[in-house]
């Protein structure tokens, strides 16, 4: 074997190292050259409806509630006596009158009471009449010296026991001729049977309940509400609700809207919170009733009060971090501002919030813009474009 070979063999494999690394340097020399020089910044369009500007306006302070329709006047009527039920006609529905009568209850029994307690005091009546007669012939006797005053104490005593026992047997019949007319079942109030919970021909106990009546010219909207909203509510507030309905087609469903939208006030506000839920109940008048029942649902918004703050929409503060935040741009960034939010109020039908911490002028990210980082490069689409303003009317 010739000696030239392995010493070129050799020789070739020096080379390829050495090209290797040096290739392998060059690489670095680049990248290093690449890592000094500045990255091309990303610069994100913003459309003019993108970016708010904050500005004070008129706000209406509101409370959302919701509860269940209920009429101011409503009445159970229960059985007085016990006994069978007859002539029970009315039915879910039925309009009544106050005093109308509505059902009998089986009333031998309590005539035959009556007569009993009749004889009983026309008894006892008769007995006071002999101690009466007893008495004044005792006292003759006494004036005349035959008898004793020890005696005539005696019938004096005698007349004003039977005296009292006919007192007690004429309340007696009062009271027998009362469950007799209790036999007799009225309304107390005008309005509509809401139920019917018996059938003719029971047998009913004493406080069973026979119907139900609701007076539907007054309805009242009973909602629950935190005890800490119940502070600032305060009786005659007002109020818009809407009542639920069965959603129609096409103008049938807006009118039915507008009807069932309706103004109600503060009538009352229950002073114990309610056990559990520790929810205090307010009660709200409706400024009309037809077209509404017992049990419907409403729900809406209770004014508290109105003020010019400042504010910006509730869709503009972020809490995806511990304290809300909203997103300004600042010379063409996008920085992060901590705010303290306030009272929520609707402005056009938009609800808006109550922040400090802001400058007024100072351009806020819309809610629809989502989350971006902190130090973002922005710029408007358009050249010439402006914020829009954070508040349909902004304080002059």
């Amino acid at each position: 074997m010739k000696r030239w070979i392995p010493w070129t063999v050799a020789a070739l494999a020096i080379a390829l190292v050495a090209g290797g690394a040096l290739r392998a340097v060059k690489a670095r020399k680049a990248q290093a050259v690449q890592a000094s020089q500045p990255a091309a910044e990303t610069v994100i369009a913003l459309l003019p409806a993108d970016v708010l500007r904050v500005g004070t306006i008129d706000m209406t302070q509101t409370l959302p509630i919701s509860g269940t329709l209920r009429a101011v006047e409503s009445a159970v009527v229960k059985a007085k006596v016990a006994g069978e039920l007859h002539g029970l006609t009315v039915r879910e529905g039925d309009a009544v009158k106050a005093g109308q009568v509505i059902a009998r209850i089986e009333s031998v029994e309590y005539e035959s009471r009556v007569r009993q307690a009749q004889e009983q005091a026309d008894s006892a009546a008769a007995q006071a009449e002999v101690m009466q007669r007893n008495y004044d012939n005792n006292k003759a006797l006494v004036d005349q010296g035959f008898i004793s005053r020890t005696a005539l104490d005696t019938s004096l005593s005698n007349l004003n026991a039977a005296r009292a026992t006919h007192r007690a047997a004429l309340a007696g019949v009062e009271v027998a001729r009362k469950a007799l007319i209790d036999t007799v079942v009225r309304s107390p109030i005008d309005g509509h049977v809401a139920a019917r919970l018996v059938q003719p021909g029971e047998r009913v106990a004493v406080d069973a309940k026979l119907v139900e009546v609701v007076d539907l010219r007054r309805i009242e909207l009973e909602a629950a509400i935190s005890a800490a909203d119940s502070v600032a509510v305060r009786v005659g507030q007002r109020a818009s609700l809407q009542v639920e309905s069965s959603s129609a087609p096409g103008a049938a469903a807006k009118a039915e809207k507008n009807e069932r939208q309706v103004d109600a006030t503060v009538a009352r506000i229950n002073p114990s919170a309610q056990a559990g839920s520790r929810s205090v109940l307010v009660y709200l008048t409706l400024d009309r009733a037809e077209g509404f029942r017992q049990g419907l649902f409403a729900q809406g918004n209770l004014v508290l009060g109105r003020g010019k703050e400042m504010a910006v929409p509730l869709s503009a503060v972020r809490v995806d971090k511990p304290e809300p935040y909203v997103q300004l741009v600042l010379d063409g960034k996008v920085r992060h501002r901590t705010v303290t939010t306030g009272w929520r109020g609707q402005v056009d039908g938009q609800t808006y919030v109550t922040v400090s911490g802001l400058e007024e002028g100072a351009s806020v990210l819309a809610g629809s813009v989502g989350p971006m980082r902190d130090g973002t490069a922005v710029r408007l689409a358009s050249a010439n474009a402006a914020a829009s303003p954070a508040t349909p009317r902004t304080a002059p």
